[in-house]
């Protein structure tokens, strides 16, 4: 049985798509039902089927799903401890806002650490990052604090504490955080993140009652908008917003203020923990200058 059709099988049931999994292995959506027709031959059994627009794994498939994930995880630690002195692959995870605000300046200075080492790297909401470190499909993942035990074979560390505050256009500066939340039009962070959920639930904790023009699931996207004059919005204090050049200003929120944490969660066992290690050193090392910027 070859591997690769197990990697094709694997990528077509996470993403629900053959041309997302062709996208992510960089092949054609072809060959990647090509090793799935394969992969099933063998197997002599439907592993997928399609629903709608989306794919999802037969009764078959999704017995076999773990297992499969299982060989491919230890030939990929057979390779890392039978490579010669090679360091094999990183496999990390990133939430979506720390993909330019954290990602970048981590692996500058890992790179500089280990010039050969190659990394993937798997962008995703926090909760899934967290369930494939703990599966062993990932060896770490930058994710907003897990909501939940990620379990004794994982640890976590705090890199960053967002506190959340008003985002206005930068005219209304001075003003009252209360009252441009309930005076002008709501942009919304995404209520499907804990960014989100924080707002909501300070918002409701304080009866104030916000109108809402419309909802997104991006930090940079939300912080435009209010540049543009469109609205205000409840987000947490992300770095990067502030260096983007837009006209926007931080309003505090004059009651204690929910805070969202960011941090890594890596597996500690494996051939990658130590690499996991020195990524948690490089990126304590990066946001402790992004919090002495700021400050």
């Amino acid at each position: 049985m070859d591997t690769r059709y197990l990697q094709s099988f694997v990528a077509v049931v996470e993403l629900g798509s053959m041309a997302e999994a062709a996208r992510r292995l960089d092949l054609t959506p072809a060959a990647i039902a090509a090793r799935v027709k394969a992969l099933e031959d063998d197997i002599g059994s439907a592993l997928v089927q399609r629903v709608g627009r989306s794919v999802r794994p037969t009764e078959v498939g999704l017995a076999m799903l773990d297992r499969a994930r299982s060989v491919l995880r230890e030939v990929r630690d057979l390779r890392s401890v039978t490579g010669g002195g090679s360091l094999g692959e990183l496999r990390l995870g990133v939430f979506g806002s720390a993909l330019t605000g954290v990602l970048p300046p981590v692996l500058q200075r890992l790179y500089r650490r280990y010039p050969e080492l190659s990394v993937y790297v798997e962008p995703g909401a926090s909760v899934e990052l967290c369930r494939q470190v703990a599966a062993g499909s990932l060896d770490a993942a930058i994710v907003v604090e897990p909501q939940f035990s990620i379990g004794k074979a994982s640890s976590w560390s705090v890199l960053l504490e967002e506190q959340m505050v008003v985002v206005a256009p930068a005219a209304q500066a001075g003003r009252d955080a209360h009252e441009l939340l309930a005076s002008l039009p709501f942009i919304r962070y995404d209520r499907s993140v804990l960014g989100g959920q924080l707002a909501d639930r300070y918002l409701r904790d304080h009866g104030i009652r916000v109108r809402q023009r419309l909802e997104i699931n991006s930090l940079m996207a939300v912080a435009a908008l209010v540049g543009q004059g469109l609205g205000v919005a409840l987000l947490p204090d992300w770095v990067p917003m502030w260096q983007g050049g837009l006209e926007i200003v931080k309003i505090p929120l004059p009651e204690r203020a929910p805070v969202r944490r960011v941090g890594l969660v890596w597996a500690t066992h494996g051939p990658r923990a130590a690499l996991a290690d020195a990524l948690l050193e490089e990126a304590r090392a990066v946001c402790g200058s992004a919090r002495a910027i700021e400050s």
